[in-house]
């Protein structure tokens, strides 16, 4: 069987938002000009995609100085000022700059959190690196389970107790991490919804006690989101980001959903870098983001 390209599975995660887009486009290559009510269906084209209001307005207004005269250079002026929107997002994982490095990831219940993790640990592993989890996932049924059978599937260890505090057992990882000389610390935190005041609580404690127990931890907090629950994304970032302090995301689930449009939204109203986008179930089906590859994706 012939290996499908990462380009070509990427593409074919971001159908149906293309689908959305491409309707008022590709009705130009029936010799429809280009005017006034063209530029807004294509605006309301954007919004169905989950562009977000603000994204879409600049995308257009980019577009408009283009002056385009045909349905080849407008769909051409489209990916150009979707990738122009993203390369501010673009941002390599480094995880050279301390040893162990502590990356704590967060999510809410669903959105592929120990998933992304277990891909995200086999990544760093191609990339010559030694990596343990933690298990600080306490709040949901059978989460431990799922990363202990990611870390052994990764053959990682992991740091886990039956019952416990999440910050205690980020702690202990930590320790174990400098005993065994290693470079990346995976810590997995409860999913929580940002609504969730007490949980959020949590969750800043663990981060607390990761400073504590490594001066300068963690050095990354990633925030996975579903890719399917658009718009209510970037509502996740902006919450995260407030209470702390994300250094990167990670989008998961790009199987075909009709909501990709929503990194051009977190783009222009919460530019958190995003460093990873996932299509499959796959243990290698997380890969960096790249603005270029992802317009044109979308576009097609």
């Amino acid at each position: 069987m012939v290996a499908t390209s990462w380009a070509a599975r990427l593409k074919a995660g971001l159908a149906r938002t293309r689908d959305v887009l491409n309707t008022p486009v590709s009705e130009l290559f029936t010799q429809r000009k280009i005017d006034e009510a063209l530029y807004e269906e294509l605006e309301t084209a954007l919004l169905q995609a989950d562009c977000g209001v603000e994204a879409s307005r600049a995308l257009i207004g980019e577009i408009r100085k283009k002056k385009v005269a045909d349905g080849e250079a407008l769909k051409q002026a489209l990916k150009d000022a979707i990738a122009a929107l993203l390369s501010p997002l673009e941002r390599k994982l480094d995880v050279r700059r301390a040893k162990p490095f502590v990356i704590m990831v967060a999510g809410v219940n669903g959105a592929g959190k120990t998933t992304s993790i277990g891909k995200l640990a086999k990544w760093l592993q191609s990339q010559g690196k030694s990596v343990m989890l933690a298990a600080g996932d306490t709040f949901r049924a059978a989460a431990r389970e799922q990363l202990v059978a990611w870390g052994s599937r990764n053959a990682v260890p992991v740091i886990a107790q039956e019952a416990g505090d999440p910050g205690a057992i980020v702690f202990d990882a930590l320790s174990a991490a400098r005993a065994r000389n290693i470079d990346v610390v995976i810590a997995d935190t409860a999913g929580r919804l940002p609504t969730q005041l007490h949980l959020m609580e949590e969750i800043k404690k663990v981060k607390r006690v990761a400073g504590k127990a490594l001066a300068e931890a963690p050095h990354e907090v990633l925030l996975v989101l579903d890719a399917n629950t658009g718009q209510n994304s970037l509502a996740q970032v902006k919450a995260f980001d407030a209470a702390l302090g994300l250094t990167g995301l990670v989008l998961t689930k790009l199987d075909g959903t009709a909501k990709g449009g929503v990194v051009c939204a977190i783009a222009k109203e919460k530019p958190v870098p995003l460093l990873f986008v996932g299509i499959g179930e796959g243990i290698d089906d997380l890969r960096p983001f790249a603005a270029r590859d992802f317009a044109e994706a979308l576009v097609g």
